[in-house]
């Protein structure tokens, strides 16, 4: 559970001095921010199975835009952003930026239980100076020692490569919760629906796919699961999505062909999983357990933008129209819309699945039935 202590109020500091990650919050942001996250614990407890001691994963993939790089975010938005991850076990999230300042505040919030891993920043235009993290609950999950990023060589690429290597550098990280021991590869694939856009990203995905095929029999392990911003278009990249699934990967049912923008046309933020006997999804009345989580259906809603006139006006760019939206409704609302809220927070909606992590009922059933009477 995060750290609320910034929401006390005064009366609470008069016997004790809470460690605060937001000192200035006034009691009306205060208020705003327990009034966002008693809804947002609502949708996340209508969404978002509870968890049990040793049966199953929450796993969820997050792009959270220009993190590391916004000085626009309110005191609020972190806790918001706390109180979804906290929902999930472990959380691959991309576009974390040079800066880990956003990082570290939002671990603050997340409280003793919780770690992070990153890598290092990919540089130039196309790196855009991104890195990739994993937050995860050590209660529920722990590192196995296993991290690196793929590097391409030669031999992989081919004499008639369009890349020497993937943009941004995928990153690979070992965990184990209960029997499973698992990889994530955290991916930020080329955006873009031009076409050249498509012809880059399934160049970097048959990379990927040839590189993790490079001597599979000698890997950590074989349950691999690829998340992150692929950027992928429903219609664009139909090509690219039937090779990764021909290399043996596949999306939880839950959360297939569900849109991952805001906007609600696109799943930009995919998961694709290679299953095993002992690595498989975990199912309610026969359907697998995943989704999105629209955040902005409980914090930052539609008809919530007059609460936030003041900070829009505050860092609106433009001084003209900083000046205007005090008093001009249609001017607000837009610039509320898009693309203010989206930067509180981000334009990118957490994908998730639920992961089964305990199969021994399963297994010493098999065992059973192969043991000699």
């Amino acid at each position: 559970m995060p750290n609320y202590n910034d929401l006390r109020p005064e009366a609470d500091f008069e016997t004790r001095d809470y460690a605060l990650v937001f000192p200035g919050m006034t009691v009306a942001e205060k208020r705003r921010c327990i009034d966002g996250l008693l809804r947002l614990k609502v949708g996340l407890g209508s969404l978002v199975s509870k968890r049990r001691t040793e049966d199953n994963l929450l796993v969820a993939s997050w792009n959270i835009v220009k993190f590391g790089a916004s000085k626009q975010r309110l005191p609020e938005s972190y806790y918001y952003m706390a109180e979804i991850i906290a929902a999930f076990d472990l959380v691959a999230v991309q576009e974390v930026r040079t800066s880990l300042r956003e990082l570290d505040l939002v671990m603050r919030i997340l409280g003793d239980d919780w770690r992070y891993m990153v890598n290092d920043v990919t540089g130039g235009v196309a790196g855009n100076h991104e890195r990739s993290a994993y937050i995860y609950n050590t209660t529920r999950v722990e590192l196995s020692g296993l991290a690196a990023e793929i590097a391409l060589w030669r031999e992989m690429r081919g004499d008639d490569a369009r890349l020497e290597q993937i943009q941004r550098a995928p990153f690979v990280t070992g965990f184990r919760a209960g029997w499973k021991e698992f990889a994530l590869v955290n991916l930020h694939l080329q955006p873009g629906d031009g076409s050249e856009d498509v012809v880059l990203r399934a160049e970097e995905v048959r990379l990927l796919l040839a590189a993790l095929g490079h001597k599979r029999t000698e890997a950590w392990t074989e349950n691999l699961v690829l998340v992150g911003d692929m950027n992928l278009y429903f219609d664009a990249d139909v090509a690219t999505v039937a090779a990764i699934r021909a290399g043996g990967f596949r999306e939880n049912g839950g959360a297939a062909g569900v849109p991952t923008n805001v906007g609600g046309t696109e799943a930009y933020d995919r998961m694709f999983f290679r299953e095993g006997e002992y690595f498989r999804f975990e199912t309610e009345e026969g359907k697998e357990k995943g989704g999105v989580f629209d955040l902005f259906r409980f914090v930052f809603r539609n008809g919530d933008w007059p609460a936030y006139r003041a900070e829009m006006a505050a860092d609106h760019g433009t001084p003209a129209k900083a000046a205007a939206i005090p008093h001009d409704d249609a001017l607000a609302e837009s610039y509320y819309r898009h693309p203010w809220r989206k930067n509180q927070v981000s334009d990118h909606l957490p994908v998730w699945a639920e992961l089964r992590i305990d199969d021994s009922q399963k297994f010493l059933a098999g065992n059973l039935a192969k043991l000699d009477p």
